[in-house]
């Protein structure tokens, strides 16, 4: 593992994390001037990367109809996809939990402008077959790069009659990307998973597993995105995965989300790919613009990236690390569970220091609560239930933007 810019001796690619033009930079991407955005040595490495992706989080569009969901809705102006633009990407993964945030016309309007500007995208389809297969791939200097795009299941999902992003499906993904690669025989393949845990610096046991079990069916490196920070580094069997890599330019409250990396994978003609690390970090000023982390700070980011590359390494650290994130997390899940709401959550975190959610779930509740969610059969159909059962409530009036 280092840190480098890119050099003239190699092939290489560029990747950057999640993607939001926000109100804070949303005159620098309309003008395009993504120097002043990313400053100079930033975006000369976008310039001169052989290959160039970044994960565009948002639909753009004019839409003022969001979908019924969970979270924020996000969206940017059209006139932003100037900025993109001026990046030159190789490909844009837009599978994601928010590209769909407006819709079937927000996804169709970005798709548009991707279109027109000459842009390709991958991690979409106008059906589930059709997001399942998408792939984009790259023949420049002799390699046959393919970039694959997929996310976890939240409210951004193509189905069989309707368009959205590509899910990741255990029994179906690590299938399709093994015949992907041998399709196109392609020499290396790059895998754009969204997922994980927000603001979580450790792969859960299932991300793990999951991250391996894409490298086992071939790909040769997979970049965990959507966490909003910076995660950790492992090297397993032929291929390298990166457990969350942070932002690209997304201009975020939280302290975690204020760092993040730039991934650069260097490869030569019979040797190993090696893939470095470029720490950018927002700046201060509010300006919604990031640039390189230098000095100190340079230092500390990676040295945590190192610290907790070599722990995940380590017999039963990611087991124990993620059973103490659970336990802090649990009770908050809980109390969104309950009847009350969030008033309720806060009247008994700061008034019964969180006795009356205990109180509520007492063992044998919590017994029947984890059946439910654990058995796949029960899962389900909880699932499938919830799902119906929100369509056909009509009486909750369309959220508005």
């Amino acid at each position: 593992m280092k840190e480098t810019f890119l050099n003239d001796t190699t092939f290489s690619i560029l990747i950057a994390g999640d993607m939001v033009p926000t109100q804070s930079n949303q005159e620098l991407f309309v003008k395009g001037d993504m120097s002043s955005l990313l400053g100079d040595s930033l975006y000369e490495a976008f310039q001169k990367a052989d290959i160039s992706s970044l994960n565009l989080e948002c639909p753009l569009t004019t839409s003022d109809t969001p979908i019924e969901k969970n979270g924020p809705n996000l969206r940017a102006l059209p006139e932003t996809i100037n900025g993109i633009k001026a990046l030159n990407p190789t490909v844009v993964g837009l599978s994601n939990n928010h590209i769909l945030d407006y819709g079937e016309k927000g996804l169709s309007d970005t798709l548009s402008l991707l279109s027109e500007n000459g842009i390709p995208f991958v991690g979409v389809g106008n059906n589930l077959s059709e997001a399942v297969q998408s792939i984009h791939v790259v023949e420049k200097k002799g390699w046959r790069i393919g970039f694959y795009a997929c996310a976890e299941h939240e409210f951004s999902i193509a189905t069989e009659e309707s368009p959205g992003a590509n899910p990741f499906d255990a029994l179906v993904t690590g299938d399709v990307v093994k015949s992907l690669k041998d399709e196109y025989q392609l020499d290396i393949l790059i895998v754009l998973y969204h997922g994980g845990k927000e603001y979580y610096q450790y792969p859960s046991p299932g991300l793990q597993k999951v991250s391996r079990y894409l490298v086992e069916k071939g790909a040769n490196l997979v970049v965990c995105q959507h966490s909003h920070c910076i995660g950790a580094y492992e090297h397993y069997q032929d291929g390298d995965i990166v457990y969350g890599q942070g932002n690209f330019i997304f201009d975020m409250k939280h302290p975690l989300s204020k760092q993040s990396l730039l991934l650069a994978y260097e490869l030569q003609k019979g040797k190993q790919p090696v893939l470095s690390f470029i720490p950018i970090k927002c700046k201060d000023d509010k300006s919604g613009t990031v640039c390189t982390a230098e000095g100190e700070e340079k230092k500390v980011i990676l040295d945590g990236l190192k610290k907790r590359s070599e722990e995940v390494l380590l017999q039963g650290v990611i087991d124990r690390k993620y059973a103490e994130f659970s336990k802090t997390m649990v009770y908050s899940y809980l109390s969104i569970l309950s009847p009350f709401g969030k008033w309720f959550s806060r009247f008994d975190r700061y008034i019964f220091k969180g006795r009356l959610i205990k109180w509520l779930y007492p063992k044998r509740k919590l017994l029947v609560l984890q059946n439910i969610v654990e058995c796949e059969a029960h899962s389900e159909l909880l699932c499938k239930g919830i799902a119906i059962a929100s369509m056909n409530d009509d009486s909750r009036s369309p959220k508005k933007s």
